[in-house]
């Protein structure tokens, strides 16, 4: 199916989500040179209001231009839950289908450790270990990713477990094909559909848990800005009926639902297209 078959047959929401998933995207690459302020420098008094000259979306709590910080901020969160989604992806999926192929021993073991790990709640086990190993962005990086890689790691091996039976498979194996060769020519390109839809629905955790762990502090740290500890450092303004932290939290829940939208008609067009196969 063709990119013009697909947006012709979208409704005018998920079009709607499309649209706003690709401005989000522009503004991540190239928010930082559209931002008319530095990130961390106070530029006029605090919580300056919406509308003010020279402050369209007003200043924070330490009088720092609320849309230049939005665009650094949109690089920052966007970027890095994009990063994690394609390592925990890059891990997961080739562990998953690792294990599925090979079976026996190695894919009991595999399986069970991240069972383990699973059985965690993941916001529980990522403040467990950014409060034992600081909050740096590598190793906020590589938590989220192994988080979010275990979850991968079991939709990969339920669809490889399926594909592993099916007669093509066989044929390959008693070709003589390794494990590597079946899961890179045989498994991959039947598994793609489902996890290309997946990985909306993991960028969208991961972005939210980046929010959320900011937001309580031990995410990207301050000055840099993110829109989850946008959210913590203007959160007093809500006292004084002032919008501040209603502006990154609209972001962070409009670029959810935008993706939300767009992968739901992607796995409802996938599942037409498998019923009519």
């Amino acid at each position: 199916m063709t990119a013009a078959l697909l947006l012709r047959r979208m409704p005018w929401i998920t079009r709607l989500g499309l649209l706003l998933v690709l401005l989000f995207a522009f503004l991540a690459a190239f928010g930082p040179w559209l931002a008319p302020y530095p990130e961390a420098e106070p530029v006029a008094d605090v919580w300056q209001p919406i509308g003010t000259a020279g402050f369209p979306l007003g200043t924070d709590t330490l009088g720092r231009d609320m849309l230049s910080r939005l665009l650094f901020g949109a690089q920052r969160s966007i970027g890095l839950a994009l990063v994690i989604t394609v390592l925990s992806f890059a891990v997961g999926s080739v562990c998953g289908f690792l294990a599925a192929i090979a079976g026996g021993w190695a894919d009991q073991v595999a399986s069970r450790i991240v069972d383990v790990f699973m059985s965690f709640p993941a916001l529980i086990l990522a403040l467990l270990v950014l409060s034992v190993m600081g909050s740096s962005l590598p190793v906020l990086v590589l938590t989220l990713a192994f988080i979010d890689g275990t979850r991968v790691f079991r939709l990969a091996r339920a669809v490889a477990v399926d594909l592993n039976v099916m007669e093509f498979v066989e044929a390959a194996r008693l070709r003589g094909e390794g494990i590597w060769w079946i899961a890179r020519k045989e498994i991959l390109p039947n598994a793609l559909p489902m996890l290309l839809a997946e990985f909306g629905v993991r960028f969208c955790f991961s972005f939210l848990l980046i929010s959320a762990l900011s937001f309580l502090g031990l995410g990207i740290q301050p000055p840099a800005a993110d829109w989850g500890g946008m959210v913590k450092d203007n959160a007093q303004a809500i006292a004084f009926g002032l919008p501040a932290p209603l502006l990154p939290a609209g972001c962070i829940a409009l670029l959810t639902i935008s993706v939300n939208l767009v992968v739901d008609f992607l796995l409802d067009q996938a599942s037409r297209r498998s019923r009519r196969g």
